[in-house]
């Protein structure tokens, strides 16, 4: 079978990146509309102005403080076409990329991700989460390309709070186990293939690198200092997470975290990467992983303060009525086909148990 493997033309990392957007975004057209998050736009205008300037570029700014709906994305592609947008960029975190990914999905044109917080690995993906006006995810549609540039400027990255860092860790951790599974199973990857190896590989450096840069980053996330720690745990989260899953797959990680965000409490409590990790750890109990492997993982979870049980993330009732619906739901997931063998209801019920009652 042909095989496939895709990800961003450049990946751009470190203190001062920005100052590169002007030179980039000018290779790929004249007119520049930034759609950019209203919170972090005060705090990098000025650079933002001065790195477009340089390439005597005038940007189209346009502020953004909203949910990604079908409705947001179709009126700011209407304002791009208006401006006669060459290229899009994105600048912010999670919402304000999405929306910018669909506005680039939906005119055609070339899109530059600059992210600001490093709290899942959606900026270098192609993936689009939409929501409703409630909040509910009713969708995900994907760029026909991957970002054309992603520009990581870590000394702004940072300076986020550090509970954002934490999140982005546990998004990256499902990498490792997701694409093991992937390998194993049958399903395909988002290129419409099985996977690579080398999506494997890179999900087992990514891991490696969190584990052995994780506690480090996490003692100076929020502080704006940037050291070595700090860049290598941004470069597995933003980079080598999302090549390796859109290359290879998502498995019980992933439909434990999207059902997990499906329920108001949790959502409302906790972040989208520290549903994922606990999905990890249902994953890796559920793979029936050795005891060293296990013992490392919850560890690890306990040394950088991830939570790892569902009250801590915010779950109000946990009794088994509510575990076996939870196990229920993730059993039906399209995702599962991304396993050495079909789990049932019953192997989950007995997963969510056995990282329940870990001590």
């Amino acid at each position: 079978m042909t095989r496939i493997f895709r990800a961003p033309a450049f990946y751009i990392q470190g203190p001062g990146a920005l100052s590169q957007l002007g030179e980039k975004a000018a290779t790929l057209g004249r007119s520049v509309v930034a759609i950019c998050d209203a919170v972090v736009l005060p705090h990098i205008e000025a650079d933002l102005t001065e790195t477009l300037n340089r390439q005597d570029i005038t940007p189209t700014v346009i502020p953004f403080d909203a949910d990604v709906t079908h409705r947001e994305m179709d009126r700011l592609a209407d304002l791009v076409q208006a401006k006669r947008g060459e290229v899009v960029v994105g600048i912010g975190g999670g919402r304000t990329l999405d929306v910018a990914k669909g506005v680039s999905r939906r005119t055609g044109l070339p899109f530059v991700s600059v992210p600001t917080v490093a709290s899942t690995d959606a900026p270098s993906t192609r993936g689009i989460v939409i929501y409703d006006d409630d909040h509910r995810m009713i969708a995900v549609e994907q760029m026909n390309q991957n970002p054309a540039f992603v520009i990581v400027d870590t000394a702004i990255i940072a300076k986020a709070p550090a509970r954002l860092l934490l999140g982005g860790i546990g998004d990256a951790l499902t990498a490792k186990f997701e694409t093991e599974g992937a390998w194993k199973g049958t399903g395909l990857s988002k290129q419409g293939t099985r996977p690579l190896k080398t999506g494997v590989m890179l999900g087992d450096i990514c891991y490696r690198m969190l584990l052995e840069h994780g506690p480090g980053a996490m003692r100076v996330a929020g502080t704006g200092e940037v050291t070595p720690d700090f860049e290598a745990v941004v470069e597995a989260i933003l980079w080598l997470s999302a090549v390796a899953f859109e290359n290879t797959g998502l498995s019980i990680a992933h439909a434990v975290a999207t059902e997990l965000g499906a329920i108001e409490p949790v959502r409302k409590h906790s972040l989208h990467g520290e549903h994922a990790a606990y999905g990890t750890l249902v994953q890796a109990m559920a793979e029936g992983r050795p005891e060293d492997e296990l013992t490392t993982l919850f560890d690890f979870y306990d040394e950088i303060g991830m939570p790892r049980r569902l009250v801590d993330l915010g779950m109000p009732d946990i009794s088994d009525t509510t575990i076996e619906n939870l196990a229920t739901a993730c059993a039906k997931s399209p995702f599962l086909v991304n396993q050495e063998r079909m789990l049932d209801a019953n192997d989950l019920v007995a997963a969510f148990r056995a990282v329940e009652n870990y001590v």
